[in-house]
This record gives C-alpha cells, sequence and structure tokens, in this order.
C-alpha cells in the first residue's frame, strides 16, 4: 500500500500524462498531499498553479480554463467542500467539457462513523459523472467528452517525507473524436434554414454558406460569422418569413429563445440535426434525421430564400437600432452592441445568462470569417453560477487580444468571490461589465412579470437588493467604474486599466418589459 504522498505524487504523474496543464487548488488539510505534488509538478514546470479559498470558485475556475482548451484539474479537502464543487461539475457534464474533480478523503474505515469531515463522496456529483474511489490503483486515464470525479482517500501522515522533483512526462494525444455515421446528402427544394446553438462551431457556417441556406446561429455558436448570419433571426422567426420554413439544420445546444424551440415542435418542419456534446446529446425535440458535422452533399437552395431573410434582417436591424437610441437613457441592449464592438479580432468574450445574452443575441455584429473572435457562455444548464471565475480561468486558458465579459448584477454578486485572488496567482487582464439593474429583470419579460403578478413581482422575482457595486469592488481592490451613458461606456471599453476591472452600467428595470415587448413586435 502507497503512501499518502506517493500517491498524490501517483495521482500528479497520472493527470499530466492524460492532458492536464492547469491546477486548481483549494487550500485544506486531507488534500495536503494532493497540494504539494502540485506545488511540486507547477515548479517542474509541468502545470500551471492556480490557488482559490472558495471551492464553489475554484471549480468554475478550472472549468473556464477547460472550455478555452486547455485541461484543468481542480483539487479539494473532503465533506462540504466537495459539494461545493458540484454546480461547476454539472455544467461541464452537460457542456461537455472534460473537467477533473479530484477530491480527498478519509480512509475507507471512517465511513459511516462519524468520523470528522467524512461523508460518502463516491458518486457525490450523481450517476452523469464517472466517480472512481482511489485507494491505491489507479483508474484508466479520464476520457474528453465530459467531466471526470478520482476521489482520494489518504490517510496520514499527509506531509511529504523529501521534496519531489517530477520526471518528465509524456502528455498522451487528445482521441480524435469518431462522428456518427448517418445522412450523406441533403436534397434541396425546401426552404432551409441552419439553426446554430451553444457550441456549435464553423461547421454550420461552411454548411449554410455550401448550400446558400440562411443561418440562425446564437452568440457563443461559433458560427456567427460571414454574410450568412442573420442578427434578427429571433424577431424574425414571429413573422410570416418564418411560416415558409420547411426544414431545419440544427448544429449546437440552442437554449435562448422560445421562438427557436417554437421552430423545432412545429410538425410542418423536417428536422435534421448534428449530435451535440454532453451527457444528454439527444434534443429533446423531434429530430427526423442525423448528420455528420464534417458536411454532407448538398443541392444549392434559391438564392431568393437567403436573399429575402437578408433584406428583412437589414430592415428589421435598422428598426431595432432607431428604436433603442429613441429610449431616453442607457438601454442593456446597448450595452450588449457596446461590448460586441469592443471585441477586437483574436478578442474573447464570456457572456452571462438570463438577458445578457440575449441582449447580445440581438445586438452582436455580423464578425468576420476567421477573425478568431470567441464567445463563451455556459449554456449547460445556463445558470448564474460561478460566471465571474469562469470568465478568468478563460481569460486565462486563452491567449486573446482582448478579454471581456458582459454579466448582470446578480450574476455578478452570486460569484462575487471570485474577484478574491491572492498576491501570487495568475492575474489576467479582464474588463467585466455588469449590466446593473437592481434586481432579476430576466423575470420581466416572462410570464410572471404580467400585470396579474405586479403586486408579487418585486418581493419574489424582482429582488432588488440596492448592493454597492463599487464599494464591493473596493473590497477586493479590484478598480471600478460605473456608467449610465453610451458614450461613457464606449469611452471606458477603449481605454482599458490592465488587470481585472468592472466596468457597471447602470441601466433601469421598471420598462424593461414594455421594451421587449416593442421590440419582438417590430416588423420589416
Amino acid at each position: 500500500m502507497r503512501s499518502s504522498t506517493e500517491l498524490a505524487r501517483a495521482v500528479l504523474t497520472a493527470l499530466v500524462e492524460a492532458g492536464v496543464t492547469e491546477v486548481v487548488i483549494s487550500p485544506g488539510s486531507r488534500n495536503a498531499p494532493l497540494s504539494f505534488a502540485a506545488y511540486a509538478a507547477a515548479r517542474a514546470g509541468l502545470v500551471r498553479l492556480h490557488t482559490r479559498i472558495d471551492e464553489r470558485s475554484a471549480g468554475f475556475l478550472a472549468l473556464g480554463l477547460s472550455k478555452t482548451g486547455s485541461r484543468a484539474a481542480v483539487m479539494c479537502t473532503s465533506g462540504t467542500a466537495v459539494a461545493s464543487l458540484h454546480p461547476a461539475v454539472l455544467e461541464a457534464a452537460h457542456a461537455g467539457v472534460p473537467l477533473l474533480a479530484v477530491t480527498a478523503d478519509r480512509p475507507g474505515r471512517l465511513r459511516g462513523t462519524n468520523a470528522n469531515q467524512t461523508t460518502d463522496q463516491v458518486g457525490i456529483f450523481g450517476p452523469l459523472v464517472p466517480s472512481h474511489d482511489i485507494v491505491d490503483v489507479l483508474p484508466e486515464a479520464p476520457g474528453w467528452d465530459g467531466p471526470t470525479h478520482w476521489n482520494v482517500q489518504l490517510d496520514e501522515p499527509l506531509t511529504p517525507p523529501d521534496a519531489w522533483t517530477p520526471p518528465r512526462i509524456e502528455r498522451r494525444p487528445r482521441p480524435i473524436a469518431v462522428e456518427p455515421a448517418i445522412l450523406e446528402t441533403l436534397p434541396g427544394g425546401k426552404a432551409t434554414v441552419v439553426v446554430a446553438g451553444d457550441d456549435a462551431g464553423p461547421p454550420a457556417r461552411r454548411l449554410a454558406e455550401r448550400a446558400g441556406w440562411p443561418l440562425l446561429a446564437e452568440p457563443s455558436s461559433g458560427s456567427r460569422t460571414g454574410d450568412h448570419a442573420i442578427r434578427t433571426y429571433r424577431l424574425l422567426l414571429g413573422t410570416e418569413l418564418a411560416d415558409q420554413i420547411e426544414r431545419v439544420i440544427l448544429f449546437g445546444h440552442p437554449t435562448l429563445s422560445r421562438p427557436v424551440a417554437r421552430l423545432l415542435a412545429r410538425d410542418d418542419v423536417e428536422v435534421v440535426a448534428v449530435r451535440g456534446r454532453g451527457v444528454w446529446p439527444t434534443p429533446s425535440h423531434r429530430v427526423d434525421g442525423w448528420l455528420l458535422t464534417s458536411g454532407p452533399r448538398v443541392e444549392a437552395g434559391d438564392p431568393a430564400w437567403l436573399q429575402a431573410w437578408r433584406d428583412a434582417d437589414r430592415s428589421l436591424g435598422r428598426l431595432l437600432d432607431r428604436l433603442l437610441a429613441a429610449e431616453p437613457g442607457l438601454t442593456p441592449q446597448e450595452v450588449a452592441g457596446a461590448v460586441a464592438r469592443a471585441l477586437p479580432p483574436g478578442g474573447q468574450l464570456v457572456v452571462g445568462p438570463s438577458n445578457p445574452i440575449r441582449d447580445l443575441d440581438l445586438m452582436v455584429p455580423r464578425y468576420d470569417v476567421g477573425a478568431r473572435r470567441k464567445v463563451l457562455a455556459s449554456r449547460g444548464l445556463a445558470g448564474i453560477d460561478g460566471l465571474v471565475s469562469t470568465a478568468i480561468g478563460a481569460a486565462l486558458g486563452r491567449d486573446s487580444t482582448r478579454d471581456l465579459a458582459l454579466i448582470g448584477d446578480v450574476t455578478f454578486l452570486h460569484d462575487a468571490n471570485g474577484l478574491i485572488l491572492g498576491p501570487d496567482e495568475p492575474r489576467p487582464d479582464l474588463t467585466i461589465v455588469v449590466v446593473n439593474d437592481d434586481g432579476g429583470s430576466i423575470f420581466a419579460t416572462l410570464e410572471q412579470g404580467g400585470a396579474p403578478y405586479a403586486d408579487d413581482f418585486e418581493r419574489l422575482f424582482g429582488t432588488p437588493h440596492r448592493v454597492d457595486l463599487a464599494a464591493l469592488c473596493a473590497a477586493t481592490r479590484t478598480p471600478h467604474l460605473r456608467v449610465t451613458s453610451l458614450p461613457e461606456l464606449e469611452h471606458a471599453l477603449a481605454n482599458p486599466n490592465g488587470g481585472i476591472e468592472v466596468i457597471e452600467a447602470t441601466v433601469g428595470r421598471a420598462d424593461r418589459r414594455d421594451l421587449d415587448e416593442r421590440i419582438r413586435a417590430l416588423r420589416p
């Protein structure tokens, strides 16, 4: 039986072999052998080390690092610390992100004895996440199609008897995914649109361009480039033009709009899909056929069909811009538009859930193909958890020309701990734009925001918090600037300070439902 120090060093060696380049640790006693081993591996240049005092933030930092193509492991002590990783691990499971959770545990003989800081950690993340209870022998290398949990039993002594100089470790290459074989030909003759949800990637754009079809792409699809992308598709799906759609080619995980969900549920529309990633890759709606992402043979569509969408998009885009420009104050949509315009070639934007990503969906410009702009979002479960830490991790994980984040005030408050970084921690240049409407304005646009529920709305859903974000940022020595107009915001975005900084864009919430209804009523 190996000692805890020997076992921890074997774990680190196996992680490096499996492609891990980033290790995030939260301090604890039981995970001390893992922490010492990770420190030695970082000193040897095998991994980059990050430390966070809050396990929840640590998990989302590792998620952000992993979403950019790096492979990250997060390590913590036993007990409730493990449960704090659950939100990040669940997001990774549903988004197909290869996050590794390495949790320290008491020896198995202490389970069921009411020993201190001891619970049943094996399988704690549920049936969707493979869990391995490690006593001495390590399991096979973790896969790349989602998160894996290694629960490592560590007995005393928990400190190393000597210094460790890791040997040269050979990293195994990432395996090439095998695509399911299905449809090889897409016949023409049908009025077709390509829908690109989260993480769809460039194949959606390439297919739309080859066939001459409109591209209805979400901001985080990785497909919203080129001249086939339709900016106002969400609004156009409520017009007569959408009634003519006969077929949808679906890539990625669409989650942003009910108009898209209604389109996919129509009985008169054929749905052909590319199988997505994550633990539940099968869509909830009907699928009439599956497609290879490498692209089938396609027959070109009617040029008039694409032109009709382009003409309607231009007309509706102008009407939307005029409507927003006529509003008396700064609108959330204008904030999203300013952030989207500030993203340079080679830049990266992490966008939060609820209204920010939906506002961005209406306002993001048609980016040039090949400009390497990247928009990331946590759409596996679309929760508001850990977005500050995810954005910091993503900024650290990718060599970008500029890193931006766009999140709401409630999302920001939910992960304010993410701003707590020690003096020796890697710190990216990241501008976090917080759209502050003092509460949960997403609910104002939903059923519960209707007039019959007005008396109950603020307490149950609006949830005004009255938090002074400047004071909150000052507590972590994070530079903060509050803006109330579009010129102020554009000036602030054009003049970053470096390091992590927060721009608070103050907007109103009282008229959010009315503005949303007026936008939805626009017609080309």
